[in-house]
């Protein structure tokens, strides 16, 4: 299933020679580097799960793969995270530079949305949903370099914010009545949420105890926990096949990577 969606970025993404001096190259590495694509699976999972084909959400899957890249290249900005390495190799501003770096992120947020108009079915409320959660994910980042104490409020723009919208993207792209696609956003963001506090476990684990400093272990454990069974909760009454949505929430709390 994800074949379709690799197969999509690859075609939208300019060719590595197009375009000038390293754009279409960095824009490549930021996307085609690796990955694993969670928020495109929840994407076309949820148009399933909401009662259409995976085919309905390719456009949407592409569009939230785009933005989740362009916030990565912008927060391992030295002015941000600095971070020099990003899956196993260099980050893009390591790799080509800081103001390369910034560009490739401004052209990947842009094509997020042009690949979301793209969507045969619903594209205005699907362009819509993909900008809400654009604006939370900046105001998450705010948030966070403020060091604002509310790791709960900073983790539902950051992280929650992305998955909620890949799932209700997915239920628009099947044309879901509104009280499935809310079903569905509900889940995501519950899931996005777990995945972020089960980081924070994984973070702790490898030594860094700056992300658990203010909640503790015990108290993040016991949030990915909670926010696993609400994640499984909303996906009661989906008309589609759910059991895919539910094997990931359950497998994101367990991971250990």
């Amino acid at each position: 299933m994800i074949d379709l969606v690799e197969k999509a970025l690859d075609a939208i993404l300019p060719a590595e020679d197009a375009g000038p001096g390293q754009l279409s190259r960095s824009m490549r590495w930021a996307v085609m580097g690796g990955g694993k694509r969670i928020r495109p699976r929840i994407c076309l999972l949820s148009a399933c799960a909401a009662g259409g084909q995976a085919e309905d959400a390719v456009w949407s899957a592409c569009a939230i793969e785009f933005l989740h890249s362009y916030t990565l290249v912008h927060d391992d900005l030295p002015a941000m995270d600095n971070d020099t390495e990003r899956r196993g190799r260099a980050s893009v501003w390591a790799k080509f530079g800081e103001a390369a770096a910034i560009l490739a992120g401004d052209a990947l947020q842009a094509l997020a949305f042009t690949a979301a108009a793209r969507s045969p079915r619903n594209a205005t409320a699907i362009v819509a949903v993909l900008g809400r959660a654009a604006t939370a994910v900046v105001e998450g980042q705010v948030a966070d370099l403020a060091g604002i104490k509310d790791p709960e409020g900073v983790f539902e723009r950051k992280t929650a914010a992305l998955f909620a919208a890949a799932a209700e993207m997915g239920a628009l792209s099947a044309e879901a009545p509104e009280p499935v696609a809310m079903r569905l956003r509900a889940y995501g963001r519950e899931l996005g949420l777990a995945f972020q506090y089960q980081d924070d476990l994984l973070d702790a684990a490898d030594g860094d105890f700056s992300s658990i400093s203010v909640l503790g272990r015990d108290e993040v454990a016991r949030r990915v926990a909670s926010h696993t069974e609400c994640a499984l909760a909303a996906l009661d009454g989906i008309p589609g096949d759910a059991t895919p949505l539910a094997d990931i929430a359950v497998d994101l709390g367990r991971r250990t990577f």
